[in-house]
């Protein structure tokens, strides 16, 4: 690191020497892979992304069941889990009250996966709604909602503590919070078989049918550097939360934190 160089507490590209770079090489790369995105996203993990978003989903139905709660999306890329939850209010508030519930909304900096997200809402006439956002700054006034979450994006942020702030700043006292997120795999040999298929498969694969093979190398990396699931837990208690709870999926890669914002 050169002298002039500042510090990243969060994602760090190979040779980024600071969050407003680290930040513009995130926005830029996941730019340049949206055509394929969630193809990829369903093929590299056999599906199961589905399955660890409707878990995210249900695991709020409290919240989603309020005709007046507000949820949004963080780093909602193609709106996947935005989706999700707004399938889960349908599912769960019907008749009028289903009729004057709030829409779900999902926002992101990459504008080619936020149109993606909008495509998508209108074939499948979904109520979601997107907006162009910058997770560290969100153009939403203080205690704005009811529910937060962020499924494989939260990783990417320039700088964790200040997202999680930001996230508590536009959390109502009470609401919640869900962080979907890639870690490294417990232990065992299901989950070495993972770690393998994760490092070495995964990217090249990824690679080969984006075209950009630089994206899905950082993928494993990022994950390798990313906070463990108890330091995270630890940052979120220091930045406005309590009630920290870790569900763990599949050999201990996927983890979800949830948590109450005080």
């Amino acid at each position: 690191m050169t002298a002039t160089a500042q510090k990243v507490s969060g994602t760090q590209p190979q040779g980024i020497r600071d969050e407003r770079e680290a930040a513009a090489h995130v926005q830029r790369m996941f730019g340049e892979i949206a055509p394929r995105y969630d193809f990829l996203n369903h093929l590299l993990s056999f599906s199961l992304d589905h399955v660890w978003r409707w878990r995210t989903a249900k695991r709020f139905r409290h919240i989603l069941r309020r005709p007046e709660g507000r949820a949004l999306d963080v780093c909602c890329g193609t709106g996947d889990l935005t989706f999700a939850l707004d399938r889960a209010r349908a599912a769960l508030i019907g008749g009028e009250a289903g009729s004057r519930r709030w829409p779900v909304v999902g926002s992101d900096f990459v504008q080619p996966m936020l149109d993606r997200a909008r495509d998508k809402a209108r074939a499948r006439s979904r109520m979601a709604t997107f907006a162009t956002a910058d997770a560290l700054t969100l153009p939403f006034a203080d205690e704005s909602f009811d529910l937060l979450t962020t499924a494989f994006g939260f990783r990417n942020l320039a700088n964790y503590e200040s997202g999680l702030r930001e996230f508590a700043r536009v959390l109502k006292p009470g609401g919640e919070v869900g962080i979907l997120e890639f870690t490294e795999p417990g232990h065992g040999p299901l989950a070495g078989i993972f770690r393998f298929y994760f490092r070495h498969i995964l990217p090249r694969v990824g690679g080969a049918i984006s075209g950009n093979a630089e994206a899905y190398a950082y993928l494993p990396g990022s994950v390798a550097k990313f906070p463990a699931p108890e330091a995270l837990a630890a940052l979120m208690e220091r930045t406005g939360f309590a009630d920290v709870r870790i569900a763990s999926w599949n050999f201990g890669s996927v983890m979800l934190h949830t948590a109450r914002r005080v």
